[in-house]
């Protein structure tokens, strides 16, 4: 995989949502906007807990301490849905 260091200027500055979407401005001045349904726990979360955000990772990183989600500018630049999990066997 080919990760590099985050720059600067893609330190997180705010974050907002509409009904679909969630919204990350950067420093830089770029506004990284993606779908709500790649993370779950963002999508079904009430609006109160969507605006209990804290930027963490040294600016990097946008945590929902209610939600313990977390999401990375790294992440979101690259266009990176959480995760699914494995289904297991029946």
């Amino acid at each position: 995989m080919n990760t590099s260091e985050p720059r600067p200027g893609e330190r997180v500055s705010d974050v907002s949502f509409t009904e679909d979407t969630i919204s990350v401005d950067l420093f830089d001045g770029r506004t990284i906007t993606v779908p709500l349904a790649w993370y779950p726990r963002l999508l079904h979360a009430s609006p109160k807990q969507l605006q209990n955000w804290k930027i963490a990772g040294g600016g990097y990183g946008i945590h929902w301490p209610d939600l313990d989600e977390d999401l990375s500018t790294q992440g979101l630049l690259q266009g990176a849905p959480a995760p699914r999990k494995a289904s297991k066997a029946a």
